[in-house]
Order: C-alpha cells, then structure tokens, then sequence
C-alpha cells in the first residue's frame, strides 16, 4: 500500500538503544515505529567510556559518528518502506539524545564533555541537512538543545512533551521528572525554576552489562513475581526467554529483597541460608551466586551479585542526584505532587519495586506516573507544533543546570543510599 502524504521522523538517540517513528505532518499521527541497539555500544556501554575513547583517537570519534548516521539512515528507510512512503514526502527530521550522543553524531570534539568544565559546544537547537551529516538522503534535520554538559536534548523533548515550560514552573506544584536510562537525566520543576541534572547510571536500568542483560526486545523478561516459593516471569511479546531488561532487573531485585533472599547490603544469600524452595534458585555460576529465573536445554537467565552491585551504583546515583535537586530547590521530597517517569526498561516500572529498591519514597509512589517513550513523543510534538521548534530553545534557556561530579553533597547522598531500605517482610 503506498502512503501519499508528507511524512516527518522523530528520533531518540539513547546511549543503549534508539526509537524512532514516522509522523503523518497534517494529522500529527505516528504512523510506524522502529528501534534498535545503538552501534557505538562496541566503544563501551556508558558515556564515559564512549568520551574516553573518542578524546583518545580521531578514527574512534569518526567512526562513533558514521556509525550512528548509518543506523539512523537505516531506520528512517526502513520507517518509509514499511509504510509504503516516497523519500520526496518526507519533510524533516528530529533528533534528540543526550549532550555526548548529539556531538558524535554530528562528529564534534568532545573534549569540552569529557574534561572541566563539562560543557558542550552549543546550547541552541541545530538546523542542518541529513546530507552534511554523510547521508544518502538530503532533508532537513533539527537537532535538540543541550541546557548543560550532561543535560541533553532528549530531557529537554521529554519535558516539551509533557507540556513543561517557564511559565509552567511558576505553578505551586512541584514536579519531578526522570527519564531513567544509561544516562539518567532528572528535572525538578518547583518554586518558578526549572532545575536539572545528570547521574551516570551506567546501563543496568536498559539491561546493560549484565551476566543476562539485553535490551527492551521481544524475549527479555520484562516481569518477576514472588507469590511464596514460586517466581514467576513475563516476557516482551510473550516469546521464549532470552534475557532480562531494566523493568525485569527492577522487579526482581525488589522481589529478591521482599522474599528476604537479597539484605540491605546488597548480598545475595547462600542457597544453605534459604530456609524455603526459593534456595533452589541460587546457584554458583561461572563462579559467582546467582538466582536463576529461567533455564532451558539452551540457556540458564540469572541475576549474579555483580548485577545487583550494578543495580546499587545505579539506584544510589539517581536518589542522590534526586536529593541535590530537591536541596538545591529549598524543598523537602513530601512537597513533590506529581513524578513522571519515563525510559527504556520495557514495561511500565511498579513505583512500589522503585520504593522497595530506594529509588522512591513513599509520597513518589502516591504520586507516580509512568509515560511510554517521553522524550521520542516530545520529538513528534515539536515536530507537529510548526513553530521552527523556537519553543524548545526557550524551554531549554529557563533550565538551570546542577552539576554533580565531584560535588560533596553528590558524594554524601550517593554513599547514603547505597544499601537498599529495610523491608518489613525483607531480611
């Protein structure tokens, strides 16, 4: 079936894994969606290490860049010919990612990111054309604003899409917005100021680096459930296990910690420590204890104690960052009225495993909210709004940004919230 009708792409580029869809420009309807690994990922699973290796080498830096033009070429192609679309339909294109991702595609230095002062070379949103990006495809491409060194594009359409802007934050409410990912980026909107700031999460929430992690894909167990001796799973299209992603690893460690098999310390008990059924889970694994969730003829799907160490950094990184934001706003974490939570876990994260692994307190849980792909639907609205994404810029001035590397304060929460909460029904 051919499509007729002018057509626009939307992208958000994560460090693990890219989104991307086809807008109808008249109606504003998303008309196919697609996504994929990112291919840097053979550069490190996190920022740092994609930094590191990029300041190292120009060729490493180059070939980061045509590595991510070629698959976002590729999608779009693939977002076209699914649809039936012709390439002259197609109208534009917008892409956001964090501050690191938005200058290699765009083959940038990013000394400026990787060193003090982490700031990044622009701030303004970027007008361009897909051919001087080294595509095949010539169209205009609008590339999202950076508010602040590791505060990028895709927090600033994550919030558009949820309709934040200047006037917004001078409401009485205060909102907390996460887009929990690799690169876990937080905004606080309260007291007329719109604050943010980055904690490097590392790639557990999206299944990274993990003894079984992958990706949000078909297969991943998205869902683990404990109802007495019994753990039960679900999987992303209900196919065969093949792995864990981030919604999978956090229901599981809030289980784990619930069925009083994980402590507050983070470790995992002995099978001989485990007075029920559940002890036949753990196993020593590649000489590492680990509790086993699926095992067939082919593979054996595990969380090892490194994973959950993983799991601790993470959590422990996002709450502190949370805290700094809410000192640095003058307010208390029981005066935030609305959270909305949004990334690439694979399901909609329960805001009572958020509590159970400390990363929400009980007022968040009340107040949560979980939005599918935040920042690629603030990416379609800009694109819709036809005003030459002016609003985006102006909503990514007003942000303030709070650095966090090697802040005392940073240090102090993250060291604080490294253990896990007591449980009443935990160890």
């Amino acid at each position: 079936m051919k499509l007729s009708k002018p057509v626009a792409v939307a992208i958000d580029v994560g460090t693990t894994t890219i989104a991307a869809s086809l807008l109808d420009c008249e109606s504003g309807e998303r008309l196919a969606m697609t996504g994929s690994l990112n291919p840097q990922r053979e550069f490190g699973a996190d920022v740092v290490s994609r930094l590191a290796a990029a300041v190292s080498s120009a060729d490493n830096l180059f070939r980061m860049s045509k590595l991510i033009n070629a698959e976002l070429e590729r999608l779009t192609v693939k977002l076209l010919d699914d649809c039936g679309a012709a390439r002259r339909d197609l109208r534009c294109i917008g892409i956001a990612g964090n501050p690191a991702i938005e200058h290699l595609l765009l083959g940038l230095s990013v000394k400026s990111l990787a060193f003090p002062p982490y700031r990044p070379l622009f701030s303004a949103g970027k007008t361009m054309t897909t051919a001087s990006l080294g595509w095949g495809l010539d169209l205009d491409a609008y590339i999202f604003p950076l508010p602040g060194g590791f505060v990028g594009g895709d927090l600033v359409a994550f919030l558009y899409g949820e309709g934040v802007c200047a006037a917004h934050s001078t409401q009485h409410a205060a909102r907390l917005y996460l887009d929990l990912g690799t690169n876990g980026e937080l905004a606080l909107v309260a007291g007329g100021k719109i604050y943010a700031t980055s904690a490097a999460a590392g790639p557990a929430f999206e299944g990274g680096n993990l003894a079984c992690g992958m990706a949000a894909l078909p297969g991943a167990i998205s869902g683990v459930s404990f109802a007495g001796d019994k753990v039960g799973i679900a999987t992303i299209g209900n196919e065969a296990p093949t792995g864990i992603c981030g919604s999978g690893v956090i229901a599981a460690v809030a289980g784990l910690l619930e069925a009083g098999i994980l402590d507050q310390s983070g470790r995992l008990l002995e099978a001989d420590e485990i007075p029920s059924n559940l002890a036949n889970h753990v196993r020593n694994v590649d000489g590492e204890t680990g509790f086993v969730f699926y095992r067939d003829a082919r593979r054996t799907i595990y969380l090892s104690q490194g994973d959950i160490r993983q799991v601790q950094l993470a959590k422990g990184a996002i709450r502190a960052g949370m805290e700094v934001l809410l000192q640095r706003a003058g307010i208390s974490g029981d005066s935030i009225q609305e959270v909305v939570l949004t990334g690439s876990f694979g399901a909609i994260l329960s805001p009572e495993h958020l509590k159970n692994v400390g990363i929400f307190s009980e007022n968040m849980v009340k107040n949560a909210g979980f939005v599918h792909e935040g920042a690629l639907r603030g990416v379609e609205k800009a694109i819709c709004a036809g005003d030459d994404f002016a609003a985006l810029d102006r909503l990514a001035e007003s942000i303030k940004v709070i650095p966090l590397s090697g802040t005392p304060a940073f240090e102090k929460h993250f060291l604080e919230h490294m253990n896990f909460p007591k449980l009443q029904n935990g160890a």
